[in-house]
């Protein structure tokens, strides 16, 4: 007997990490389907995966519900939600605009719990997997950051509490924490600190990973690659966890640093 193709929904799958999970579990063997806001990008993911592109706002139940509808249509299961969207705002919990705060909880936090929704009965019938795209933001604050990091961090007990209310029916919830990866948002993020800072885009991003052990940012593929592993049977007894994927950072003791000047 031939097992059953395993289905996989990615939600913000038209570029950085999402893309690079549609193409990682498309070459796994998924059927992959992935949705956004952009017709564009998510097109063209699913055309180079051969797979199925849905627009949809993550924020919004009706999309969401749809995404997952049109998934089951068409695949007739699914096995792994990869709830990826994210959007970011700068500021301090002070001066923040209330209305970006609102936006950034929505996307972010709203979203995941809504795609969740969406896609729960359908993970208990295939004692399947949800993975979601946290951050190294769960875990430690930037300047200026606010919003972003408290919906990170909201993310982790969201999870926490998925796994626990969801594990006796076989679905198992985990989260990914990546750092630094080379993506359009990363990119979005070194343009305007090297024009605050008055200096090239290679430098910012040299000064970004200068205290990071493995002194570079990740690749989108090797995030997809964890991904890839929380989704499947390999992390099986695996479940209300953050894999923190930040190439070192969170193993520095960022009081010490000035003692690599004695190296």
């Amino acid at each position: 007997m031939v097992d059953e193709v395993r289905v996989a929904l990615i939600t913000g799958g038209g570029t950085g990490i999402g893309a690079a999970t549609a193409r990682r579990l498309a070459a796994d063997g998924y059927q992959v389907v992935v949705t956004g806001r952009r017709v564009g990008p998510i097109e063209e993911v699913a055309s180079a995966v051969g797979g199925l592109a849905v627009v949809a706002d993550a924020s919004q139940e009706v999309d969401c519900r749809r995404a997952v509808d049109t998934t089951l249509r068409e695949f007739g299961r699914l096995d792994v939600l990869v709830a990826n969207a994210g959007v970011e705002a700068f500021g301090s919990a002070i001066d923040i605009e209330l209305a970006e705060w609102r936006h950034v909880m929505d996307v972010n936090v709203d979203g995941v719990l809504l795609s969740v929704r969406a896609s729960v009965e359908a993970l208990k019938e295939s004692r399947g997997a949800v993975v979601v795209v946290a951050s190294v933001a769960a875990l430690a604050a930037g300047p200026s950051f606010s919003a972003y990091v408290t919906s990170k961090t909201a993310l982790l007990g969201l999870v926490r509490s998925l796994a626990v209310d969801l594990g006796s029916s076989g679905v198992r919830v985990n989260a990914v924490c990546p750092g630094w990866v080379a993506t359009e948002m990363s990119n979005r993020e070194v343009a305007e600190l090297s024009l605050a800072l008055n200096c090239t885009d290679e430098s910012v991003r040299d000064r970004l990973v200068q205290h990071l052990p493995l002194n570079r940012m990740a690749e989108p593929s090797e995030i997809a690659s964890c991904i890839a592993f929380l989704a499947g049977p390999d992390s099986a007894f695996m479940t209300g966890t953050a894999l923190i994927v930040d190439g070192g950072g969170s193993a520095v003791d960022v009081g010490t640093i000035a003692y690599r000047d004695l190296g």
